[in-house]
C-alpha cells in the first residue's frame, strides 16, 4: 500500500501490510501509531483481562525490532512471552486481538502453530537466551546469515539459566544473535539481588550517557567518507565506555554491549539496533522502559496491572473485587503461625503477591525471602535454611515448581530435610493456557520418596492442611490449591485433614475424588440421588501417601469412579487403580483425569471438556452404571 503511506502521512494498522510496510514508515507515523497501539491494548484487556504493564512497556522496542530486523527470516525469540502482544499486533493480528486468551482465540504467549512470525513458544521464564543460542547455531550449520534476536526482562535475568546460556553462546564469536535486555526496573514483584543493583549502576551511568552523546553529535557533523569512518565513530564509542565504565558483567561474558538505551525513543532504538547488526558477533542491547507506559493507572501500579482481569478503562477498577481467595488464605495463615514460631521462613520467586506472602513479608521482613524467578535456587536455599533447624515455606505456582524436581530430590528429598511447598494455582487456571496449567505438581511430587501432599477443599481446610504440614510432618510436605476463591456446598462438617467416607446407605458405586473438584462430585451426589441412583463419596485431603485401609474398603463396591483434576499419567487416581488390582478388584473402576496438554479457555469450560464437573460426572455415572447391568 505504497500510495497510501506518505512522508509524515496518517496511517493506521488497518490500512498496512505488517509486518513490512513498517519499513517504509517515517519515525513520526511510528509514534503515531505507538499511540494507537497503546489505545488497543488497554481496550483490549480491559475486556479480556491479561498482562498489560509488561505490553505498554515495550510498544516502541516491538516496533523497533520489527523495522529492523526481518520476521519470520530472522528469528524473534520472546523470554516468557506475555509481553509479545505488541509482536502479535505488528505481525498482522490487530484484528484478532479481541479474542486474547479466549477458547479457540490467539494465545497469551509465542504460539508457532498460530503464527509464522512467532518463532519458539514461551510461558516460563529465563528460556529466551537458551533457545535463541540454539537457532543461531542451527542458522550457523545450515549456512544462514539471517539473525536471532532474543528480548528478556531484567526478572527474568534472575535465572540461572540465563547465565548457563550467556557463557556458551558466546563460545562462537561469528554468531548473528542480538540479546536485548528490557529493563524496567520490575518483573512481577520487584526485582531483587545483586542484578538489580549492577543494573542500576548501568542506568544511573550519567557521565557515560551524556558523554557519549557529545561524542556522537560532534562526530556527527563530520561528513561521512565510507566504512572506515564508520567504524571509527563505532570505536570511539567502545573507547569511551571502556574508559568510564570500564567493563562490565555482560562484556566480561563476552558480548558487545551497547547501552543504556531509552527504550520509548524510537531514534535511539533504531540506531542501537543498526549498530548491533554490523558486529556479527553476540550483542547484548541494554534498552531502559517504563512499565505500564502510557495508561497512568499501570504506570503508577505496574505489578498490580502485571496480569490483570477484565477492568474499568476510566477509573483503573477490576470489574469484580479480588477479595479473598486460596492464595490469601493460605498467606494469611502462615502469617499467623510464623507470628507464634519464629522458625518459619516465607519463600517466594518473584511472585510475592500472586502466593498471598505480601502479609508475610510485611510483618516479619527479616523471614521473607524473594529470590527473583530463580525456582531451583528457592528450593535449595529451604534446603539450607531446613539443614539448619528452620522451617521453610516456599509458596509457587504448580506450573513453575517443574522447574525445580531436581532440587526436590537431590537437595531435600534425600536429606530427609523437612521443607513445605505451598503449590499455588494446582489445576486448572484457564486463559493462561497449556504453559501455566497447574497439572503435572502431582505426578512429579508423587515419584518423591517420603513426600506427603495434602489437596484441601475449602478454605478451613487449608487452613488446617497448612498446620499438619508444618508441625506434623518431618520431610517434603506440599500442600496444593487452586486459583481463585472457594466454591463450597459440601457440609463442611465433613471437613478433615484426612480421608473420610460420606456413607448414606449400601450402595454398590462409589464417587472419590479430592481438591476443588470434590465439591463438583458431592453436587453430582445429589443429582444422581435424584434420579434414584444411590452413591458413596470419599472426600481425600491428604492424597499421598495412600492409606492402605482405604484401599481395602473400596474392594466392597462394585463400581468406582475416580476425578482428578490432574494429568492422569502418574496421577493419584491411576495409583488407586494400579492398588486395586494388586488387591484382585473384581468391579468397575473408571478414572477421570487429563490426558496431554490442555488449550486456553475459561476454567469452567476446560473442567467441562474433561468431565469434571457435577453434570458430566454424573452422565458418566449413569452410563457406566447401565453398562455393568445396572439400570
Amino acid at each position: 500500500m505504497d500510495e497510501n503511506i506518505k512522508e509524515n502521512g496518517r496511517v493506521s494498522l488497518s490500512e498496512l501490510k505488517l509486518p513490512q510496510d513498517l519499513k517504509k514508515l517515517s519515525l513520526s507515523q511510528c509514534g503515531r501509531l505507538c499511540g494507537e497501539i497503546r489505545n488497543l491494548l488497554v481496550n483490549t484487556v480491559s475486556k479480556t483481562g491479561g498482562h498489560l504493564s509488561s505490553n505498554l512497556g515495550v510498544v516502541e522496542l516491538t516496533m523497533s525490532i520489527h523495522r529492523n530486523f526481518n520476521s519470520p527470516e530472522d528469528k524473534i525469540v520472546w523470554d516468557v512471552g506475555h509481553q509479545a502482544y505488541v509482536h502479535k499486533i505488528l505481525t498482522g493480528r490487530a484484528d484478532q486481538l479481541m479474542t486474547l486468551r479466549q477458547e479457540n482465540g490467539i494465545s497469551g504467549f509465542p504460539k508457532p502453530e498460530e503464527s509464522e512470525h512467532d518463532t519458539y513458544i514461551s510461558g516460563h521464564s529465563s528460556t529466551s537466551i537458551s533457545v535463541a543460542c540454539g537457532i543461531s547455531e542451527a542458522m550457523r550449520l545450515q549456512g544462514s546469515d539471517n539473525y536471532t534476536v532474543a528480548v528478556i526482562g531484567d526478572g527474568a535475568m534472575t535465572g540461572g539459566m540465563v547465565y548457563e546460556a550467556m557463557n556458551n553462546c558466546c563460545a562462537r564469536s561469528d554468531s548473528n544473535m542480538i540479546v536485548i535486555l528490557n529493563d524496567n526496573s520490575m518483573s512481577i514483584s520487584k526485582s531483587v539481588g545483586a542484578l538489580e543493583k549492577h543494573l542500576t549502576t548501568l542506568r544511573n551511568s550519567e557521565k557515560y550517557i551524556n558523554t557519549k552523546r557529545k561524542v556522537e553529535k560532534n562526530l556527527n557533523q563530520i561528513p561521512v567518507f565510507g566504512n572506515k569512518v564508520a567504524k571509527s565513530m563505532k570505536y570511539a564509542k567502545d573507547a569511551i565506555k571502556s574508559t568510564i565504565l570500564e567493563r562490565n558483567l555482560f562484556e566480561d561474558m563476552g558480548f558487545i554491549y551497547l547501552g543504556p538505551i531509552n527504550g520509548h525513543n524510537l531514534k535511539e532504538l533504531e540506531q542501537a539496533m543498526r549498530m548491533a547488526k554490523t558486529y556479527h558477533k553476540p550483542v547484548f542491547v541494554h534498552v531502559k522502559t517504563t512499565k505500564g507506559k502510557g495508561y497512568l493507572p499501570a504506570e503508577k501500579n505496574p505489578g498490580e496491572y502485571h496480569g490483570i482481569s477484565k477492568f474499568d478503562i476510566v477509573s483503573g477498577n477490576p470489574e469484580i473485587s479480588a477479595g479473598d481467595s486460596y492464595s490469601t488464605a493460605f498467606g494469611k495463615e502462615l502469617l499467623a503461625i510464623a507470628e507464634k514460631d519464629e522458625r518459619i521462613c516465607a519463600i517466594t520467586a518473584a511472585m510475592k503477591y500472586g502466593t498471598g506472602l505480601q502479609y508475610f513479608g510485611k510483618k516479619f521482613p527479616q523471614r521473607f525471602y524473594d529470590v527473583g524467578i530463580a525456582e531451583q535456587h528457592a528450593v535449595t536455599f529451604a534446603g539450607g535454611l531446613a539443614s539448619m533447624g528452620q522451617i521453610p515455606v516456599f509458596a509457587v505456582y504448580s506450573t513453575f515448581l517443574q522447574r525445580a524436581y531436581d532440587q526436590l530430590i537431590h537437595d531435600v528429598a534425600i536429606g530427609g530435610l523437612h521443607i513445605v511447598l505451598g503449590v499455588d494455582r494446582a489445576g486448572i487456571v484457564g486463559e493462561d493456557g497449556e504453559t501455566h496449567q497447574g497439572m503435572f505438581d502431582v505426578p512429579m511430587l508423587t515419584t518423591i520418596p517420603n513426600t506427603v501432599i495434602y489437596s484441601p477443599s475449602c478454605y478451613e481446610e487449608l487452613r488446617s492442611c497448612l498446620n499438619k504440614a508444618i508441625y506434623d510432618e518431618s520431610g517434603l510436605a506440599a500442600v496444593r490449591y487452586p486459583r481463585g476463591a472457594e466454591d463450597v456446598c459440601f457440609d463442611r462438617s465433613i471437613i478433615n485433614t484426612n480421608s473420610k467416607f460420606l456413607r448414606s446407605g449400601s450402595y454398590d458405586t462409589l464417587i472419590i475424588s479430592y481438591g476443588r473438584i470434590f465439591n463438583e462430585a458431592y453436587k453430582a451426589q445429589s443429582l444422581l440421588d435424584a434420579d434414584g441412583i444411590g452413591c458413596d463419596l470419599l472426600k481425600l485431603t491428604k492424597i499421598f501417601p495412600i492409606e492402605e485401609e482405604l484401599i481395602k474398603e473400596i474392594l466392597s463396591y462394585r463400581n468406582v469412579f475416580f476425578f482428578e483434576e490432574s494429568v492422569g499419567e502418574g496421577s493419584i487416581s491411576q495409583k488407586f487403580g494400579s492398588l486395586l488390582m494388586e488387591n484382585d478388584y473384581s468391579g468397575r473402576y473408571r478414572r477421570i483425569a487429563a490426558n496431554g496438554f490442555i488449550k486456553q479457555a475459561a476454567v469452567k469450560s476446560c473442567l467441562d471438556k474433561l468431565g469434571l464437573l457435577c453434570g458430566k460426572m454424573a452422565d458418566l455415572i449413569r452410563s457406566g452404571r447401565m453398562e455393568n447391568g445396572k439400570a
